[in-house]
């Protein structure tokens, strides 16, 4: 992957390094900085006066050099900092620089190169492991008194790259931890994962016997960690996954699932054990499909909530955990991907007095985010806005929310009865989904408030026959139905490292069909740097199919109703297609035509 990039004494830049130890030098170093113009010759000379400092060992020459925080005197305005260090040495020393990703690293596969002591002792980790090489990662390129020895104990070629310090330091804990922990819970399992299992009863019953409990350390340790991971990927999904020997932990992150970790079965047994005592949920019960919730706080003290869900599978119980973030939850409305026209029709229908607004799109499309920004601009001091949820996302001071519960026979319909009686301005109803909730939010809008409520299409238009075919009467439509916006989300380029390339018209042609809309020159392609983990993509955005229900749209509305007829007569007042909505962000550089047409249904030619 990166070559033969070892280094030594011998290679062509051993001014950089201390003859005796082989660590980098103080005083070369900020000799090449200030030869390259990184730092001012009065920079050097109050660092070389403190030179002794590195003599402790706690950092090293670059650690200190950063811990100066002096500006960058190529850059004017940025500091100095590790990483940019990290990456003028690589440069000049022509070696590799790695930035670790812990989800493309089999933490049990590079644990098991060295121990942790061994690793800690000479400040390396390893981040890569094939059958006939090792990629081993280190902040010191000059240092080879354990090349030689690892080599002789793997039998395999070591490809050595430079990484950061702080890294090191951080994922040796993590990596080291984490494997200690797995293997530590398997071993106090003391029993070999269910073997042949014939069936879903037997396998419950098997599980059963396992003596691993689910506050053991270990766990409790394992939990604690995959956790706060998920938090600093920030991961939307985690799932964890049983499999017949090893089961696996993926997490999914701007829309798309990663990855983890592999543990053994019985293990993970544990793991969803410990989740589900969390969650308040019957550990006893893995026969049946169970819901949950919990709370815990982010490494920086944030508050976040998960939803939890678990599955009977061939070979245990399958758990999703859903992350509801609050700064994920509540954004500022620039934030949701809205050009500004259609930043101005949305905000024309919610500024309506009275009827019903539809949020409609697939599960994870965004709509609880759009739903909950939108509502905290209507919440003032002079509205009553109440909610009913299934369950309830976020709480929000500014709202009044009523949690459905099936079990007391408190459902959508029943909670919109209530809070008619509760003289509010707006309701929002988590989501029509039968006819008694569709027909009690009509008359909620009939009778002078203004109703916001999710659906499950695929689209804008299709919202009006899902109603009708729910059996409201096509006159209630027309008389309260203010328009409906149907969306997804796409991933959004990284902009460190986008680039653009020049746009050939078959591929414009493919993404717009017919549709008039000004062509770009260039777009911005997928790239891959440290900050986006070199996939390219860093955080999603919103596209959107906004459609008003304007007169002429209302004269569609029709008992037995043509989709195409109100689609047609949609276009034709102004609504521009989903697929549109993210050839506009193509056009701004914001993402790819390949990610648009991933998400987005195609542009259909109603001429």
């Amino acid at each position: 992957m990166f070559g033969n990039t070892a280094l030594s004494l011998n290679d062509e830049t051993p001014e950089f390094a201390d003859a005796a130890t082989g660590l980098l030098n103080l005083h070369a170093l900020l000799a090449a900085l200030l030869a390259d113009g990184l730092i001012t010759r009065e920079n050097s000379e109050i660092l070389t006066a403190a030179r002794a400092n590195v003599s402790n060992g706690d950092k090293g020459a670059l650690q200190l050099i950063a811990g100066c925080s002096w500006e960058n005197a190529s850059a004017p305005g940025s500091l100095l900092t590790l990483d940019v260090l990290m990456g003028w040495l690589s440069n000049r020393i022509k070696m590799p620089l790695k930035k670790i990703d812990p989800l493309n690293v089999n933490v049990k596969a590079v644990t098991a190169v060295m121990s942790y002591a061994y690793a800690r002792r000479f400040g390396i980790i390893a981040i890569e492991v094939s059958p006939g090489s090792v990629i081993i990662g280190s902040a010191e390129p000059f240092r080879d008194d354990w090349d030689t020895e690892l080599t002789s104990i793997l039998g395999k070629r070591i490809v050595r790259v430079l990484v950061n310090p702080d890294d090191i330091e951080r994922y040796l804990q993590e990596f080291y931890a984490v494997s200690k922990s797995v293997l530590g819970a398997h071993r106090d399992q003391g029993a070999e994962a269910p073997g042949n299992i014939q069936n879903l009863e037997q396998m419950m019953e098997l599980g059963r016997k396992g003596k691993l409990d689910a506050n053991d350390q270990h766990v409790v340790n394992i939990v604690d960690w995959l956790l706060q991971y998920a938090f600093e990927q920030r991961a939307s999904d985690l799932h964890l996954e049983p499999g017949r020997d090893h089961s696996v932990v993926r997490f999914r992150i701007d829309g798309v699932l990663h990855k983890v970790h592999e543990v053994p079965a019985t293990v993970l047994a544990a793991i969803t054990s410990r989740i589900k005592i969390l969650g308040r949920m019957d550990v006893a019960e893995k026969r049946r499909p169970q819901d949950g919730r919990l709370k815990t706080r982010s490494e920086n003290g944030r508050e976040v909530e998960l939803r939890l869900s678990t599955m009977p599978t061939a070979f245990g119980e399958k758990l999703v955990m859903r992350v509801f973030d609050p700064d994920v939850l509540l954004k500022q409305p620039v934030e949701l991907g809205f050009t500004p026209r259609e930043q101005g029709m949305w905000e024309q229908m919610l500024g309506s007095p009275n009827g019903i607004i539809l949020v409609t799109g697939p599960t994870g499309s965004g709509k609880t985010t759009t739903l909950y920004t939108s509502l905290q601009q209507l919440a003032t001091p002079e509205v009553n806005l109440c909610t009913v949820e299934d369950p309830i996302e976020l709480i929000v001071p500014a709202f009044n929310q009523m949690q459905v519960q099936q079990n007391i026979d408190l459902d959508f319909a029943t909670g919109v009865r209530t809070l008619l009686r509760q003289d509010p301005d707006i309701i929002m109803i988590g989501e029509i989904r039968d006819y008694e909730t569709a027909q009690m939010a009509m008359q909620a809008a009939l009778t002078g408030h203004l109703v916001i409520s999710t659906l499950h299409t695929n689209d804008a238009p299709s919202a009006v026959t899902r109603l009708l075919e729910l059996g409201i009467p096509y006159y209630l439509l027309r008389s309260t139905l203010i328009g409906v916006i149907a969306q997804r989300l796409v991933r959004t380029l990284c902009a460190d490292c986008a680039k653009p390339v020049e746009l050939g018209d078959d591929e414009w042609n493919a993404l717009v069909s017919d549709w008039s809309i000004d062509r770009p020159q260039t777009i911005n392609s997928v790239g891959g740097c440290n900050s986006c983990r070199n996939t390219g993509f860093l955080g999603r955005t919103g596209i959107y199919e906004l459609m008003e229900v304007t007169p002429g749209l209302k004269q569609t509305i029709l008992p037995e109703a043509d989709i195409a007829n109100i689609r047609r007569q949609a276009i034709a007042d102004g609504m521009e297609p989903l697929r549109i909505s993210g050839a506009r962000k193509v056009a701004a550089g914001q993402s790819t035509i390949k990610e648009i047409v991933r998400v987005a249904p195609p542009v259909t030619d109603f001429t």
